[in-house]
């Protein structure tokens, strides 16, 4: 069981400092944690934000721990180098193209969301999204028109096979569920979204016991503030997943408890908070841990299938939260420190 742990910049090694401090308190002896450069720091040192030695640790292992990219300095690098293409170059060198990101609202926390607290306490939703393919991993640049004009283009393509791998993840994750599945595209306007739609139709026949409904993501982005509560498992392409995904968040109440995993075939996963690096509040132990924590939860059980454990670790963080251990995103006072050792005595 050998875990490639990569802390990144900004809070990353905040986070995955107590991330990693609960996955020794299980102490499971067959697990190896394996240390790399991502991000600025390995631009910093290496001179690239993916360096070789980085990429050949997370070829070698079974499961990826990570903690955050990002950083302002850095936003003047040629793309290439920017920290970011860290995640983007690891997403493609494993072939990591379904991203899960669970959102529930704990008890408790439900004055915390935007939403009302009773539409709030409604929301259990899995949303897939596939993950090497669409418009940020198309053909795109700056060209110079005929006339002078500077024109920016992103070409927004999916081949049929990608679009049924990931409708395959959607329904498998359904019939686990309560049997719901909405498909999210833009159809009505887009020919990437015609085929999207048409294919996961296609694979519908073989999961008869699968609801399967179409939603225009516009009319999606509604829905999640309307009424939640009628989604189950979403599936959806890259863009627009990455946009419902951190919407979904904020119906939750924050950023700082949602988890995500993106999965190879297979067992190999990349595990990561959903937020970002935070440079402003780098180093002051006031980032919230526990979206890294519940990442970890989700490593033990999608890439090692040691369910226990799991939810041992979920279980230790409802109850911190419940006894109101909550950080400044949640409108509480612990540090990160002060949250990860709450956790570890409920463990």
């Amino acid at each position: 069981m050998k875990v490639a742990v990569f802390a990144g910049d900004g809070i990353g090694p905040e986070v995955i400092e107590q991330a990693v401090r609960v996955i020794d308190k299980l102490s499971i002896k067959e697990l190896e944690m394996v240390e790399g450069d991502v991000g600025a720091s390995a631009y910093r040192k290496h001179g690239h934000p993916l360096p070789q030695a980085t990429l050949d640790i997370a070829r070698s292992a079974d499961a990826i721990l990570f903690g955050s990219v990002g950083d302002f300095d850095c936003d003047d690098l040629e793309r290439h180098l920017r920290p970011e293409q860290a995640i983007l170059g690891l997403r493609k060198e494993l072939d990591l193209f379904a991203n899960l990101r669970p959102a529930k609202v704990y008890a408790g926390l439900e004055e915390m969301s935007s939403l009302r607290p009773e539409v709030a306490l409604s929301i259990d939703i899995l949303i897939i999204r596939e993950l090497t393919g669409d418009v940020y991993f198309g053909e795109k640049g700056i060209r110079t028109l005929d006339d002078g004009r500077r024109q920016g283009y992103d070409i927004m393509t999916y081949a049929e096979d990608e679009v049924r791998r990931i409708a395959h993840v959607g329904f498998k994750a359904a019939q686990g569920r309560r049997g719901k599945l909405c498909s999210v595209d833009k159809a009505n306007v887009l020919e990437t979204s015609q085929l999207w739609r048409d294919v996961v139709i296609e694979v519908s026949s073989e999961y008869p016991d699968v609801e399967l409904s179409h939603v225009l993501v516009d009319n999606a982005a509604m829905q999640l503030v309307k009424e939640p509560g009628q989604f189950d498992v979403i599936v959806t392409g890259n863009m627009f997943g990455d946009i419902l995904s951190d919407q979904a968040s904020m119906c939750v109440g924050s950023i700082g408890l949602l988890a995500s995993a993106a999965m190879a075939e297979g067992t190999m996963g990349l595990y990561e908070p959903i937020h970002g690096s935070a440079p402003d509040i780098a180093g002051k132990n006031i980032a919230n841990p526990m979206a890294t924590i519940l990442s970890a939860a989700m490593l033990l059980r999608h890439s090692f299938g040691r369910e226990a454990e799991a939810q041992r670790i979920e279980t230790a963080v409802a109850s911190a939260l419940a006894d109101g251990i909550r950080g400044g995103d949640l409108g509480g006072s612990a540090g990160t420190s002060a949250i990860g050792d709450a956790i570890l005595a409920r463990l």
